[in-house]
C-alpha cells in the first residue's frame, strides 16, 4: 500500500507541474485612458488633478459625486453630490439639474448662469469624483463574483480585490475586461493578470459598465478535482 500511495504522491506532484500553455502575454494594447477635462469655455493650461475626467459621453446620475472648478475664481470651486432626484444646489445660481446631462451640458449651463449676472466669460470644469450611478461587474474564477458602484478611479487589480481576489482555479493569464461599446455591442481586452502584479504590465483602468471576467484554468481544475477525490482516501492508502 506503501507503493500505491508513493505512486498517488508522485502524480499530483506532476499534475501540480501542469499548467496551462505559455500563452499569458497580454493581448490588448487598449488600457484606457482618462478623457481630457470637459469645460465650457477656453481651459486654464494648467489641468487639474485628483478627480476623474468624465467621457464626453458619460451621463451624470444620481448620487454622483462633481466636482465643480471655476476658473479665476477659487470660492466658486466645490465638491457637490447629486441628489435622488438628479439635481444639485450652487451658490449664486441655486438648484439646477444635473442627472442625465453630460459634464460637458452642466458645465455649459452653469456658465451660461454665471453669466447672466456675476462673472463675464466664465471659464467652469465639471470632473467626476465618484461615478456612484455606474457599476462594475466582476465574475468568473474569483472568491465573490459581485456587482458594486465604481467610485473615482479604479484599476483592473483593484477591481479583482473587490470581488475577493482570484480563486486557486484561476486563469490568471485570460482575464477579460468585457467593455460596452458605443454601437451597443461590448469589445472584449484580455490581459494577464500575473503580469501586471509583477509590474512586467501596466494595470489598465477599469470603467462604468465594465465586467470583468476571469476564466477558469483546466489544469488547475483537474488537479483540484484529483485532490478532493484522493482526500478521503488518504489515510487508508498511508498503511
Amino acid at each position: 500500500m506503501r507503493s500505491w500511495a508513493l505512486l498517488l504522491t508522485a502524480l499530483l506532484g506532476i499534475a501540480a507541474c501542469a499548467g496551462p500553455p505559455s500563452t499569458d502575454t497580454a493581448v490588448s494594447s487598449a488600457s484606457s485612458t482618462p478623457a481630457p477635462s470637459v469645460a465650457a469655455g477656453s481651459t486654464p493650461d494648467t489641468p487639474a488633478s485628483g478627480p476623474v475626467a468624465a467621457s464626453n459621453d458619460y451621463r451624470i446620475g444620481p448620487q454622483d459625486l462633481l466636482k465643480l472648478e471655476v476658473f479665476g475664481v477659487p470660492d466658486l470651486n466645490r465638491s457637490v453630490r447629486v441628489n435622488a432626484s438628479g439635481q444639485i444646489s450652487l451658490p449664486l445660481i441655486g438648484t439646477l439639474q444635473a442627472g442625465g446631462l453630460t459634464a460637458e451640458q452642466l458645465a455649459a449651463d452653469i456658465a451660461a448662469r454665471l453669466a447672466q449676472d456675476y462673472l463675464q466669460n466664465p471659464q467652469v470644469t465639471i470632473f467626476i469624483e465618484e461615478f456612484t450611478s455606474q457599476r462594475v461587474t466582476v465574475t468568473g474564477a474569483v472568491k465573490t463574483p459581485n456587482v458594486f458602484p465604481l467610485k473615482g478611479k479604479m484599476t483592473l487589480l483593484q477591481a479583482v480585490a473587490q470581488a475577493g481576489g482570484p480563486t486557486s482555479v484561476a486563469n490568471l493569464g485570460s482575464v477579460k475586461i468585457l467593455r460596452p461599446a458605443p454601437d451597443g455591442t461590448r469589445k472584449t481586452l484580455e490581459y494577464d493578470l500575473a503580469a501586471i502584479r509583477d509590474g512586467a504590465t501596466p494595470d489598465p483602468e477599469i470603467r462604468g459598465e465594465d465586467v470583468v471576467q476571469i476564466e477558469t484554468s483546466t489544469a488547475k481544475e483537474s488537479v483540484q478535482q484529483l485532490k478532493e477525490f484522493i482526500l478521503p482516501f488518504w489515510p487508508l492508502l498511508i498503511y
